[in-house]
């Protein structure tokens, strides 16, 4: 794995011309906030809509479910359809469906309803953040490290204001954070058709089947069933902590707000200094285990210290999205979009598990399980990463910014 060396930081080089950039790429990475908002948009309104639909924490932590699960399954779908219509096209799709799903979410008579909503908005979102990234560094100016500062940016921004937005709106009614999403994602479907311009389609078309030949990679195949047991623990702090807070939407909103701010300072900032100067799986497993940790401290603490452990967890997390991403999109010598959509139909069927499980192993034990479980994946993670490190370790060279127009991709909140 490539590291980052100190005298070649891209994110001071990506810096210098981060801001001067065309009408397209600022349209793009607008909606692609509003997208990473719809993830922890519902997180500090989950026990009042479970309230207002009368509904369990198990079946309103469904809504994770039906959305990740589709977006796992998505990932074969969005190169397969993107390398056939093209870029614009696709992020409009996208950004149609996230419009018409988010505001039928707002209109849920039941959960059920609310459910099988969620899972269209997931499909709508996988489409257009799978390709956002490859939108952006193709419209860029200032070349692909200042590209994917600006998304990694947009990404940490929406994670950080997803839950705030929804406990500003659904403090009000839990129906409104739908619907003003809904509203912003129409503003940027509205951004994109008037500023972006058709992007270059891809040489070669990805068939249905190449991400999963991909993951015969022995690299790519460790990232992502690593990948797979930290994205348990994390969306066990994403979807099961706002119940056991039982907070108010605005003071959960204000919890998960600092988290998200962790989340981007750690997965942009610094994340590269410390995979530059310690190593990129040294900095993943000990983050993994400091995860584990956390959660255990999260399960077994009181009120406070469950709500520290909360925020401080955006931290790990944070520098493992990032480390996760540049193992999976360099670790093999499979096309950028496909090691992506390979990885990620792996590691997100654990993000569709964890908000299922969570309340269900509370149900069958106690509050404090559901944390032991996570922690103990989070350090699986970790020995995977042990295990696996001489194909974790293969030498990958950076893509030039012009191969990177054709091949980047999301990996999707990484």
């Amino acid at each position: 794995m490539k590291q980052h060396s100190a005298e070649e930081d891209p994110f001071d080089e990506g810096a210098t011309s981060l801001l001067r950039q065309p009408k397209a790429v600022w349209a793009t990475a607008g909606a692609s906030v509003v997208a990473f908002m719809g993830i922890g948009l519902v997180d500090p309104i989950l026990p009042s809509i479970a309230k207002g639909l009368d509904a369990s924490p198990s079946q309103v932590s469904l809504l994770f479910t039906s959305y990740f699960l589709i977006t796992a399954i998505a990932m074969l779908v969005t190169g397969f359809v993107s390398s056939r219509i093209g870029g614009r096209k696709t992020l409009l799709a996208g950004l149609a469906l996230v419009v018409v799903f988010a505001a039928l979410s707002g209109t849920s008579g039941s959960v059920g309803e609310l459910v099988g909503f969620r899972a269209g908005w997931g499909l709508g979102n996988a489409l257009f953040v799978s390709t956002a990234l490859a939108v952006i560094v193709g419209a860029a100016a200032g070349g692909s490290a200042a590209a994917i500062l600006l998304y990694e940016s947009a990404l940490g921004l929406g994670m950080a204001c997803g839950p705030l937005v929804g406990a500003i709106l659904g403090d009000m009614k839990w129906r409104y954070p739908f619907f003003g999403t809904a509203v912003l994602m129409a503003i940027g479907f509205i951004a994109i058709t008037a500023f972006l311009k058709e992007q270059p389609k891809p040489a070669r078309r990805t068939s249905l089947l190449d991400p999963v030949k991909a993951l015969g990679h022995p690299g790519l195949a460790s990232a992502a069933a690593s990948a797979f047991f930290y994205n348990y623990a994390f969306f066990t702090v994403l979807a099961f902590t706002p119940f056991v807070l039982n907070m108010s939407p605005y003071k959960s909103g204000g919890v998960f707000f600092a988290w998200g701010v962790l989340l981007a300072v750690f997965s942009v900032l610094v994340a590269p200094r410390a995979q530059a100067r310690f190593g990129s799986l040294k900095v993943l497993g000990a983050s993994l285990v400091l995860l584990a940790v956390d959660l255990l401290f999260l399960g077994y603490g009181d009120h406070t210290t469950a709500i520290v452990c909360t925020v401080i967890s955006g931290a790990f997390i944070g520098l493992n999205n990032t480390v996760y991403t540049e193992l999976a999109l360099g670790v093999s010598d499979a096309p950028r979009p496909v090691a992506s959509a390979g990885y990620n139909f792996v590691r997100w069927f654990a993000a569709a598990a964890a908000p299922f499980l969570a309340p269900k192993i509370e149900g069958w034990t106690d509050i404090h399980i559901p944390f032991v479980v996570a922690a103990a994946t989070a350090v699986i993670g970790a020995g995977i990463v042990w295990a696996r490190r001489r194909p974790l370790t293969v030498e990958a060279e950076e893509l030039e910014p012009a191969h990177a127009t054709e091949d980047s991709v999301s990996v999707f909140a990484s």
